[in-house]
């Protein structure tokens, strides 16, 4: 029987939307890889050490599938993405170059002749690294064809072991897709010794349709998604493999009793918009850590944890917080990983108060919207911000946001109370991602909105102070 590769573009597809967290990507990754996907396939590396520590992460959980890195339009690029997923299991390169005229001049702003060139210094660069090397042709479905056959042609001499062809624009119908394949197989006879596969986008709605005619044809591998992203949906092809895969001598390695429940997780995670902008977009952690040290623990063990935690502290930073550490560890039995975060934030990199709070007021009710109205004051210019959320802290991180004109991902939230009795304080830790780097603040109030704001302040005042 022929297998039928399933190589899953949900990651490489989703980045521009700015709606998924650091970790909800490494959870997607890891949902994906438990199904049974061949391939996952990540975007092109844009911000630097954040997308470099994702697809590190997302190369850490991934224990079975390729995990393709996007290699962008350089060497250079290249390199970078080797960088950045070296350390998985199956790690793979992906050179996408445009092959019809359009794209070559709207991506590449090159002509044909630079466009094989190009093709050819990058398949050859990835091919050094690592003989798992794939290269796609966009726009595929409206190059001139004896161009594709020649583009074609020359990633596979520069050592490409997987080729695949795009239907960009969406205008195939499963019948021409069929006969598409049908043609590049007989005009290029090396497709038959590499893995063919097919990216199809769904415009007509009928990207299902042709990945099925494809497959009839020659193609070997489908690009999918898991979650509606036009393109041929991971779920319309499992009901037709499990209709007619047997007559037609079809299988997959996709555990397909599985799909549909993960399918839901996954679309419900990318789907849910809280406020169009929220802070909370990014989502907190609430499963805390079953990490647990005591007093007999030495630094070097403490320093595990606090990079398990995910901090990168200094010799220094890390001094100071094992010293605090040492102080609660005598009153108690153990300190927990929740604790040893608090202990981070109000000890580690403390830094000169670039943002002050002046004033705030939070309005809310079960009849009205909660709406934040803050002041603060940066170099002795008071700058005020007005923002409506889904709750009163919601609302206080956006008028944050809109003073300062970022969004940092909010990758942990915890509030607790510290005494007891009608003047109870609270403490928030409010935990700010930058560039991939953990920013953790500390706020205490008897009010737990007044605490979570200067949480937030304190990890901001650490991203600028280190910024600067």
């Amino acid at each position: 029987m022929k297998t039928i590769e399933i190589s899953d573009v949900t990651l490489r597809l989703s980045d521009g939307g700015g709606v998924l967290s650091f970790k909800e990507r490494v959870e997607i990754a890891r949902t994906l890889d438990r199904l049974g996907v061949d391939q996952i396939e990540l975007p092109a590396l844009k911000d630097g050490k954040g997308d470099v520590l994702r697809n590190k992460t997302i190369a850490s959980v991934v224990s079975s599938a390729r995990l393709a890195a996007a290699a962008g339009l350089t060497e250079e690029g290249v390199e970078a993405a080797w960088e950045s997923v070296k350390s998985a299991r199956q790690p793979v390169l992906h050179v996408m170059l445009p092959a019809s005229s359009v794209q070559m001049e709207y991506l590449c702003h090159k002509k044909a002749p630079a466009i094989l060139e190009l093709a050819k210094a990058l398949t050859a660069r990835a091919r050094y690294f690592t003989e798992r090397v794939e290269f796609s042709a966009l726009d595929a479905t409206r190059a001139e064809k004896g161009f594709l056959h020649q583009l074609l042609a020359t990633a596979l001499e520069a050592g490409a072991e997987a080729v695949t062809v795009c239907d960009t624009a969406g205008i195939m119908t499963p019948e021409e897709c069929a006969a598409f394949i049908r043609e590049l197989c007989e005009a290029v006879p090396g497709l038959s010794k590499v893995r063919l596969g097919v990216e199809l986008s769904d415009g007509m709605k009928m990207a299902s349709a042709c990945a099925a005619a494809a497959v009839d044809a020659g193609a070997a591998v489908v690009k999918a998604a898991i979650t509606p992203l036009n393109v041929p949906f991971t779920q319309d092809l499992a009901a037709y493999l499990s209709a007619r895969g047997e007559s037609k001598g079809l299988r997959w390695n996709l555990r397909s009793t599985e799909l549909t429940r993960a399918a839901g997780q996954l679309q419900w995670m990318m789907q849910t918009q809280r406020s169009g902008g929220s802070p909370f977009d990014s989502g907190v952690d609430d499963t805390g850590s079953a990490v647990c040290l005591t007093g007999g623990d030495g630094i070097e063990e403490m320093v595990k944890v606090v990079r398990h935690l995910g901090y990168d502290l200094t010799e220094e930073d890390n001094a100071r917080v094992y010293e605090s550490f040492q102080r609660i560890a005598a009153k108690k039995h153990f300190v927990s990983a929740r604790e040893l975060d608090a202990i981070v934030a109000s000890t580690a990199m403390q830094v000169p108060s670039t943002y002050r709070i002046i004033n705030y007021v939070i309005t809310c009710g079960n009849m009205t919207s909660a709406m934040a109205n803050l002041t603060l004051e940066k170099d002795g210019e008071k700058q005020q911000g007005v923002c409506a959320g889904d709750g009163p802290i919601d609302a206080a991180f956006l008028a944050i946001e809109q003073i300062i004109g970022h969004h940092y991902e909010l990758a942990d939230y915890q509030i607790q109370t510290v005494t007891e009795g009608r003047e109870a304080m609270g403490s928030a830790l409010v935990k700010l991602r930058s560039n991939g780097k953990l920013y953790s603040g500390n706020g205490i109030s008897t009010d737990v909105i007044g605490a979570s704001i200067r949480a937030y302040i304190s990890a901001l005042n650490k991203i600028v102070y280190e910024g600067n």
